[in-house]
């Protein structure tokens, strides 16, 4: 069970991530000694999303393609309504998200990033929350949908929105530090 000081977290994104759901999370893991990484579909920098415009952008650590979870903890999603739809088509995004359910360790996707879990096949049956707009598509993949600031079901941790991004990152350090999950399959 490693804690958050010795945690190594990687953040999937792409062009379009809403800026502050991938922010917040990479300053305030880093800040309590995570170790975080971003992955996207290519090599360089993403640009952000800032509430009606392009915002700036993130330089990427690593390519999907690269990325071996064995070196992880754990995967944060962020939302935005651009992001996660051009990740949920790439098949080496799906994967990834795939590994990292199958192997137990904690999952965080906040706003429209439940849609890779969807997308993954992993939450049929689970309890998560998301963005209002894309509730039906996690209830017609077998979610228990709740509206609620954060919602976790075996590591598989789920947010709407901003707002919720103090709750969402404390229960992505509160997972970390509980370690792999042994999940039934989705």
């Amino acid at each position: 069970m490693p804690a958050i000081d010795t945690g190594k977290i990687l953040i999937l994104a792409t062009d379009g991530y809403e800026r502050s759901e991938l922010r917040v999370p990479l300053e305030k893991l880093g800040n309590q000694g995570a170790d975080v990484k971003i992955a996207s579909l290519e090599a360089g920098s993403i640009k952000s999303w800032d509430k009606t415009d392009w915002g700036d952008s993130v330089d990427v650590d690593l390519e999907v393609k690269d990325v071996d979870i064995q070196n992880y903890d754990a995967l944060v999603i962020p939302g935005g309504q651009i992001n996660p739809d051009l990740l949920r088509v790439d098949e080496g995004a799906v994967s990834l998200v795939r590994e990292f359910v199958a192997s137990g360790k904690p999952v965080a996707a906040i706003c429209h990033g439940p849609w890779l879990l969807v997308e993954a096949d992993a939450l049929r049956g689970r309890k998560a929350t998301s963005y209002p707009s894309v509730k039906t598509d996690l209830l017609n993949a077998g979610a228990i949908w709740q509206n609620e600031a954060v919602v976790c079901d075996q590591g598989i941790i789920t947010s709407r929105n901003p707002n919720d991004l103090d709750a969402f990152v404390s229960k992505i350090v509160e997972e970390v530090s509980e370690g792999k999950h042994h999940r039934r399959a989705a």
